[in-house]
């Protein structure tokens, strides 16, 4: 993983973590354990990183909801 992708998913997870109230770390987890991370925000970076701050949360929030990972 390069640097600009590494500090993207480190945004992503810092974003997650204050919008969602839950530990930096818990948010990880969840994003590694469901694959969101390495099937999702690593591989599609190029596209995802143009998305507004409002917009990827939303995307990513309902994608933890779909994965069970947050409560629907």
């Amino acid at each position: 993983m390069d640097e600009k992708t590494l500090s993207f998913v480190t945004y992503c997870i810092s974003q997650l973590s204050g919008l969602l109230k839950i530990p930096q770390s818990d948010v990880y987890r969840r994003l590694k354990r469901s694959g969101i991370l390495d099937e999702y925000i690593i591989p599609s970076y190029d596209v995802l990183h143009t998305f507004s701050s409002r917009y990827l949360m939303e995307d990513l929030t309902d994608l933890m909801k779909e994965k069970g990972e947050l409560p629907a």
